[in-house]
């Protein structure tokens, strides 16, 4: 889910825009499979009923709720990063007031993303609504928009191995955290102890910021993305399983859980697996960042976990996601319009979702098979409906207005003789 605009502002940029808006099309695919596992998620495992209610379908249905977790938001938050890079000159970086008018404008959404996170918690949807997050997210993403993709793929990685050492290492000082009282409780949650701390998603935002610095029509740079991908996965999912299982690493969670004094070589292997069987399942329902009790906790990629190996394998799921949502549309755009339509208007939907939960009644543990159905047929109609006739989502041209209005007032505030680029005339 992405609320920043996609437009190009560079006229004349080969993008394989939407010849409706100029939008480029598998961008808005992608953001749609994003905010519709989102539905999957806060809808729970019992409203999915597609594959049926015997064995098979309550398996193929778990898995799939369990590819959505985490790896949705974090899908979110990579396009939003690709939209912020698309936004201040996609890729070559703004200068002059065209910087000045998208600041202004990331500024504004910052701020009101903020607001509405806050107004959307307070419907008391059993939801952790990321929009306030958000709006943090781009704040800290102000200072990187003149940066090139290298650099910016640098800082991603930089905050990728960092970012979850470091808070490790904090909250380990800090000790139990206050439980919390909504979906963020002020800059402790944000930065570390929340539902989508900083210190792991903006590792996100910023390697979609360097995606979006490339040029994603070009097939050599898809195929870079689809290649760097595969080998993210490997070595975020690939890696922490190798560590935890064959090299012991579960044991050792399962020697901080049962205490340090207990061997664990001598305990009973039926117990010694039902423990780890525990232990797997504690995992599975992190929310936000891994418990402090040993370093082993930072070789976990489950989701939620905050982990540089849970980093590495959801970039490289959302680098696979983007590149086939793009190829996807270069070859059926219009039968992918509905997903499109959904996708344009991703911060409409996503705040729709959450009311009419909280309308409702709906939670997470209710078993109602079919209703994640229902919710994403819902928005596929309604935004198809509604950009056919009516153009951009109702959310997002309020947006749009205000962000463009203070980008206006910024560059009538700019220097005299200034022009749109930021350089005098006859200099």
């Amino acid at each position: 889910m992405d609320p920043v605009s996609q437009q190009i502002p560079r006229p004349g940029v080969h993008s394989s825009p939407d010849a409706r808006g100029g939008r480029i099309v598998g961008i808005d695919v992608a953001r749609a499979l994003a905010v519709f596992g989102m539905f999957a998620v806060h809808l729970g495992v019992g409203s999915i009923g597609v594959f049926g209610g015997d064995a098979f379908g309550e398996s193929a249905s778990e898995t799939l709720h369990q590819l959505a977790r985490g790896r949705s938001s974090a899908l979110f938050a990579f396009l939003a990063g690709v939209s912020l890079a698309l936004m201040t000159g996609r890729t070559r970086p703004a200068d002059g007031m065209d910087l000045q008018r998208a600041r202004a404008r990331i500024l504004v959404r910052a701020l009101v993303l903020a607001l509405l996170g806050v107004l959307l918690d307070l419907t008391g949807a059993p939801v952790a609504v990321i929009l306030t997050y958000y709006g943090g997210f781009f704040l800290l993403a102000l200072p990187l928009v003149r940066l090139r993709a290298p650099a910016l793929g640098a800082v991603a990685a930089a905050v990728a191995v960092a970012g979850p050492a470091a808070s490790y290492a904090i909250r380990d000082l800090m000790g139990e955290p206050a439980p919390r009282a909504g979906s963020i409780g002020g800059i402790g949650d944000f930065l570390l102890t929340g539902y989508y701390p900083a210190a792991a998603f903006m590792a996100f935002v910023v390697a979609g910021m360097a995606v979006g610095r490339l040029d994603l029509a070009a097939p050599r740079v898809r195929a870079a993305l689809a290649a760097g991908g595969a080998g993210l996965v490997l070595l975020g999912y690939g890696g922490s399983r190798l560590l935890l299982y064959p090299l012991g690493g579960i044991d050792r969670l399962v020697g901080a859980r049962v205490g340090s004094e207990v061997d664990v070589s001598s305990v009973d292997p039926a117990l010694l697996g039902s423990l780890r069987a525990d232990v797997a399942a504690e995992l599975n329902d992190l929310h936000g960042q891994v418990p402090t009790d040993t370093l082993w906790y930072l070789a976990v990629a489950t989701p939620h976990s905050g982990t540089g190996f849970e980093i590495a394998g959801a970039v490289g799921t959302a680098l696979l996601v983007l590149v086939a949502c793009m190829a996807a549309a270069d070859i059926a755009a219009a039968p992918l319009y509905p997903l499109a339509a959904a996708g344009s208007m991703a911060l409409t939907v996503y705040a729709g979702h959450i009311l009419v939960i909280a309308a409702l009644g709906y939670s997470l543990t209710g078993a109602a098979p079919f209703r994640v159905e229902a919710f994403v047929a819902g928005a596929l109609v309604a935004a198809t409906l509604w950009r056919m006739f009516l153009g951009r989502g109702p959310l997002e041209r309020a947006l749009g207005a205000a962000g463009d209005a203070v980008a206006e007032l910024t560059v009538a505030a700019g220097p005299p003789g200034a022009d749109g680029t930021g350089r005098r005339p006859g200099g």
